[in-house]
């Protein structure tokens, strides 16, 4: 196991990271999915009691990960946001991390989420696109395949992992499709019925390894 593992997409190498990102040195790109910036102040205003700093840990969380890659770009693959635009202490942390990375362009690919995003983003130095394409690969929210190797998130998937319990986040490859799992430390998960053609980079607290879809099968985990 490793905190980063290196591989190659549609013809390009790229670097699947321990905290959930992807980097794409060419266009010295990171890429995350499924940010959910204010999801527990939305959760605490219905009514369900969830621990504060959610919003804070996954900034700094991004600014380690800016740091040791040395990107210059930043795109969210959609689910940026929660909830509403207006309420909450946590776009005043956006905002500070934003004047902090100034030189970072940021782009979001927008998600069923960002219905609203559309009216702070210029104010919030964002660039929100439908999706993004460049070189061999599809930048979006929702998983679809297409004639380039597309990238998304979405779906958050989750994997079981031999002889640990519960189950993990991890990066979801499959021919022409990467799906990421949500950076958002505060999301549930999606399990993938796993496929002998598929392949999952699993993160396990500081580490990443390649879990072949054939090795998942073959441990009956699929199966509980």
């Amino acid at each position: 196991m490793q905190a980063s593992l290196l591989l190659e997409l549609g013809g390009q190498q790229v670097l699947l990271l321990a905290d959930r990102a992807m980097f794409w040195p060419g266009p010295d790109r990171l890429l995350i999915a499924d940010l959910h910036l204010g999801k527990g102040d939305t959760l605490r205003r219905g009514g369900i009691a969830v621990p504060r700093g959610g919003t804070g840990g996954d900034l700094q969380r991004l600014t380690g990960l800016l740091a040791r890659t040395g990107a210059r770009e930043l795109c969210v693959l959609g689910d940026f946001l929660h909830g509403s635009v207006e309420v909450g202490s946590w776009q005043a942390q956006w905002l500070d991390w934003r004047a902090q990375h100034a030189h970072v362009r940021v782009s979001v690919i927008a998600g069923n989420h960002d219905r609203h995003l559309h009216r702070v983003a210029v104010a919030w130095g964002i660039e929100l696109l439908d999706q993004m394409q460049d070189g061999p690969f599809v930048l979006r929210h929702v998983p679809e395949w297409n004639q380039r190797h597309v990238i998304a998130g979405h779906v958050h998937p989750r994997v079981k992992f031999p002889g640990l319990r519960g189950r993990w986040p991890a990066f979801w490859l499959q021919p022409g499709l990467t799906v990421l799992p949500a950076f958002s430390a505060f999301t549930g998960g999606f399990e993938p019925e796993p496929r002998r053609e598929d392949d999952y980079v699993v993160c396990l607290d500081g580490l990443v390894t390649r879990l072949p879809g054939a090795a998942l099968l073959r441990t009956g985990l699929a199966k509980e």
